[in-house]
C-alpha cells in the first residue's frame, strides 16, 4: 500500500446540457484550463486530489523541499499544468493549487507536464515491501528494461505470485494509480526527457534507448503527451558541462534520497572488486559491461553538489540503457529510504548508536547476479583479500577480453556458459579447493537450466530462492543468505550464522541472534550491514569482513 494516502474523486466530463450540471462541474473543468489555450483538457481519467490531513502533511513538506520526501510523491500545480518533485526549486505554488500524486505516471494521466526545473525523471524510486509493492516494483522493471513485452510481462509474473493477469492489473493500478501500458509510455517519455536534456545523443537514438520501437512513434507519443517535438526541448535544455564527454560517451544523472554513504559504498566494492572487469577507486566505481550482446564501459562518480551519482557510459551501451539503468540502481541501493530505515533500526538500542553515527548506511547490490554467487563461493572460509585475489584468476581465465581506454578494465564478467563447460580442474589450478569447483559449476549450470535466476528483480519469493541456493552443493544458509542480500536485493535477508554478527551482539548462538533481529524486520540487512561496519578494524577498513564457515 502507498505510504501517503490521497482521496480522489472521479470526474466525468461534463457539460452544461447535461443532467448532472452544476456550478462545481464548472470550476473542475477551470481548474484544468490550459493557460496557452484557454481550453479544458482531455483526460483519460479526471481526478483532484482532495485537501485531506495527508495532502497538507505534503504541503508542509513541499515547503521545506524536504529531500527524503523526493520520489514518494509528486505536486500537480492546477495554475500552470505542470507537476513537480517536492524539492523543486522554484517558488511554491498557493496550496489550493496543489494536487498531489504518488507517481509520476499519476500525474501526466491526470494531464500535468513536467517540470523543467526539478526535472521528475530524476526522482529516486520506492524500495518496495510488501507483496502488491513487489509485484509492482517486477512489472515496472521488467517492461523498462525490454526484456518482455507488457501482456508477457503481466502473464510471467501473475504465475509467479499465483494471480491472475487482472489481479495484477489491478494491483498496478491500486499502487501506481495508472494502467501498465499507460506506466510504461510514461517512464519511456521521461527517460526519453532526460537522454535529450543531459546528452548529445542523435534524437532517434533517444528513442531506441528509451524503449520505442520507431523514431515516429517516439515523435507522435512525446508531442501527443507534452506538446512539443523533442528537438526543441533539447533546443530549451541548459547547457551542462557534464552532458557529453566526447569520446564516445556521454553522462546521466542516477539520484538518490540522502544521507548516502558514498565513501562506505566504495570501501565495501573495493575490497571485492573483481580484477579486471571492475576498478574501483577512493572516488569512482567503474566496470565493464555486457548486455544483451552489447559491450562497453561504465564509470560512476559522486555529484559534487546534488543528490546524485554521475554515471559515464559508452554509447555502445545506449540500446541496452533501460536495463543499465536499472542494475546500477540496484547495485548502490539509490531507492532505499534512510528515514524509514534508521527510525526502525533506531528502536533497538543495540544499534541505535552505529545507526546515529551512519544515517547514510547503503546495502550494496549486484550489477551481475551470477557474479556475486561466484564470488560469495569463492569468499567461504578465507578473508575478502584472499578471496578478491582468487576471483581475480577466475575473471582472467574466464572471462572475455575486452578493450577499453582503461588498462585496469580488461575482461568482461565470466558468463555462466563458460563456467559450467569448465572441469574440476580446470577451476582448481587456479588454487580453488575441489569442493569450491564444484558448487561454481554447479550454480553455473542452474543458472543456465532456469532452475535458479540471480538476475535483478527476477524473484517475488527469496526464501524459496535462499532454498534453491542452499540445496546446492558447498552452498550453506551463511553463503545463500549473502547472495540473497546482494544479488536478489532482498532487505530481509539475515546470515544469522554470521561469526561478526553474533559478536557484536554480545556472543550469541545463531538462534538467539534470529529472535533479536525480529525487531528489524523488514530491514534487516542494513542491520547487518551496521554490525559488520562494528566489527571493522580502524587501520584496516579495506578488510573488515572475513567470510565464515556456514
Amino acid at each position: 500500500m502507498h505510504t501517503g494516502m490521497s482521496v480522489c474523486i472521479h470526474i466525468p466530463q461534463l457539460n452544461r446540457n447535461q443532467t448532472q450540471y452544476s456550478p462545481f462541474s464548472d470550476m473542475i473543468l477551470n481548474l484544468f484550463r490550459c493557460p496557452k489555450t484557454a481550453s479544458a483538457r482531455k483526460f483519460t481519467a479526471h481526478t483532484i486530489s482532495m485537501m485531506t490531513k495527508d495532502s497538507r502533511g505534503r504541503y508542509k513538506a513541499l515547503l521545506a523541499r524536504d529531500p527524503r520526501f523526493d520520489g514518494i510523491f509528486f505536486v500537480g500545480v492546477t495554475s500552470t499544468g505542470i507537476y513537480c518533485r517536492p524539492i523543486c526549486p522554484v517558488k511554491p505554488p498557493k496550496e489550493v493549487n496543489c494536487r498531489f500524486y504518488n507517481s509520476a505516471q499519476e500525474a501526466e494521466v491526470a494531464g500535468f507536464r513536467p517540470c523543467l526545473r526539478c526535472r521528475p525523471e530524476l526522482a529516486p524510486g520506492k524500495a518496495p515491501v510488501d507483496q502488491s509493492q513487489r509485484v509492482a516494483h517486477q512489472v515496472v522493471q521488467r517492461i523498462e528494461e525490454g526484456t518482455i513485452d507488457e501482456k508477457a510481462a503481466l502473464e510471467a509474473i501473475a504465475g509467479e505470485f499465483e494471480l491472475s493477469s487482472r489481479q495484477v492489473r489491478r494491483i498496478i493500478q491500486k499502487e501506481l494509480g495508472v494502467p501498465p501500458i499507460q506506466l510504461l509510455l510514461t517512464r519511456r517519455l521521461l527517460r526519453a526527457k532526460q537522454l535529450l536534456t543531459e546528452t548529445k545523443l542523435p534524437v532517434i537514438e533517444v528513442a531506441f534507448a528509451s524503449g520505442f520501437s520507431s523514431l515516429r512513434r517516439f515523435n507522435d507519443a512525446f508531442s501527443t503527451r507534452y506538446g512539443m517535438p523533442p528537438s526543441r526541448l533539447r533546443k530549451n535544455a541548459v547547457s551542462d558541462s557534464t552532458a557529453s564527454n566526447g569520446a564516445g560517451t556521454s553522462t546521466l544523472q542516477l539520484s538518490y534520497r540522502p544521507p548516502y554513504d558514498w565513501q562506505g559504498m566504495l570501501a565495501f566494492l573495493q575490497a571485492r572488486q573483481l580484477k579486471g572487469v571492475e576498478w574501483v577507486t577512493d572516488s569512482f566505481y567503474a566496470r565493464t559491461v555486457e548486455s544483451g550482446g552489447h559491450k562497453g564501459w561504465i564509470r560512476v562518480a559522486q555529484a559534487k553538489k546534488k543528490n546524485a551519482l554521475l554515471l559515464e557510459f559508452t554509447h555502445g551501451l545506449a540500446p541496452v540503457l533501460p536495463a543499465l539503468l536499472s542494475r546500477l540502481r540496484h547495485l548502490f541501493d539509490l531507492d532505499a529510504r534512510p528515514d524509514l530505515i534508521c527510525k526502525q533500526l533506531r528502536k533497538d538500542n543495540r544499534l541505535a548508536g552505529l545507526v546515529k553515527a551512519n544515517p547514510g548506511m547503503r546495502v550494496p547490490g549486484a550489477f551481475n547476479g551470477f557474479e556475486i554467487g561466484l564470488r560469495a563461493i569463492l569468499g567461504q572460509q578465507v578473508t575478502v583479500k584472499a578471496a578478491t585475489t582468487i576471483a581475480g584468476r577466475l575473471a582472467t581465465a574466464f572471462g572475455e577480453r575486452i578493450v577499453t581506454p582503461y588498462a585496469e578494465l580488461n575482461r568482461l564478467s565470466p558468463a555462466p556458459s563458460r563456467i559450467a563447460r569448465a572441469t574440476v580442474d580446470d577451476i582448481a589450478k587456479l588454487g580453488v579447493l575441489s569442493a569450491r569447483c564444484k558448487s561454481l559449476i554447479a550454480l553455473a549450470r542452474a543458472q543456465i537450466s532456469g532452475d535458479l535466476s540471480l538476475d535483478n528483480g527476477a524473484h517475488h519469493n527469496p526464501d524459496n530462492t535462499i532454498e534453491r541456493l542452499a540445496a546446492l552443493p558447498g552452498i550453506g544458509p551463511w553463503t545463500a543468505h549473502y547472495i540473497a542480500m546482494r544479488a536478489l536485493r532482498w532487505p530481509d535477508a539475515f546470515p544469522k550464522e554470521d561469526i561478526a554478527v553474533r559478536n557484536n551482539l554480545g556472543r550469541v548462538t545463531a538462534r538467539q541472534a534470529e529472535e533479536m533481529s525480529q525487531a528489524w524486520r523488514p530491514w534487516r540487512s542494513y542491520a547487518v550491514l551496521h554490525l559488520w561496519r562494528a566489527e571493522r578494524p580502524s587501520e584496516a577498513k579495506d578488510d573488515y569482513f572475513l567470510r565464515r564457515k556456514n
